[in-house]
């Protein structure tokens, strides 16, 4: 049992993996108390903003202490863990796209439609990533509908309801902040598929021999760059149209 727990706690110095679970628990981590603390220094209609911007990362950075001590222990990736983690947060983050177009009109049904596609996503990602056959057809045809969801969020915050909305809001600062969300999903959320077809029977698996040892490393990037930069992304929005953190 003590060489058990030695082993949890030792972080390989040269193991990058092992060093993103540990930097991006300690970041997200970080990132939660951050947008905990500073709800009391936006206006009132943003401090719900702030307050789910928290709970992603703050969820994130449950998941990331065990899925750290799991793949410390058993040298595999945390699968499960990493998917039961994106089945709360992602929703979460679509939730963001609703708050900042609440005030233009935006309706529970666009909320909805967005949590719908978001888990779609992630139902079908798992079944092709936790029950792979190593084939190629197997992973293409789940990677394919998981996309779709993909596609959706995609499309709804570019060119669908989520960005009329935001333009009707006349608020440059929350047409800005859509904005670069939208960048999040089409850059930040398309480092996650890479990492998918590093799985056996994806593209990049079997056309240039990544492993999945590349999984967990692209996962972990872009789950620190997508959480923490969306809850900053809302910040942003939040203080510039609070008038007591503007004169502050």
């Amino acid at each position: 049992m003590k060489t058990v727990l030695l082993d949890i706690v030792n972080i390989p110095v040269d193991d990058p993996i092992a060093f993103t679970f540990f930097t991006g628990y300690m970041a997200m981590l970080a990132a939660s108390v951050f947008f905990f603390v500073e709800r009391s220094s936006v206006e009132g209609k943003w401090k719900l903003s702030l307050l789910v911007s928290g709970l992603i990362t703050g969820i994130a950075a449950v998941h990331y202490f065990y899925m750290r001590d799991y793949y410390l222990a058993t040298g595999s990736t945390p699968t499960a863990l990493r998917y039961i983690d994106w089945t709360l947060t992602v929703p979460l983050m679509c939730v963001e796209f609703y708050l900042l177009t609440k005030a233009a009109g935006a309706r529970l049904n666009l909320l909805w439609k967005l949590i719908i596609a978001s888990v779609w996503m992630l139902v079908t990602g798992y079944i092709g990533e936790a029950f792979t056959d190593g084939s190629m057809m197997y992973s293409f045809t789940w990677g394919a509908l998981s996309t779709i969801g993909y596609v959706y969020i995609l499309y709804t915050a570019w060119f669908g309801e989520v960005a009329q909305l935001a333009a009707q809001s006349g608020n440059a600062t929350v047409v800005r902040g859509v904005r670069i969300l939208a960048w999040f999903v089409l850059v930040g959320w398309a480092i996650y598929p890479i990492g998918y077809m590093c799985m056996p029977g994806g593209w990049l698996n079997v056309g240039l021999g990544w492993s999945a040892a590349n999984v967990d490393l692209f996962y972990n990037i872009a789950d620190a760059i997508n959480k923490i930069g969306f809850g900053l992304v809302v910040y942003s929005v939040a203080v510039s149209n609070s008038p007591k953190t503007a004169t502050a």
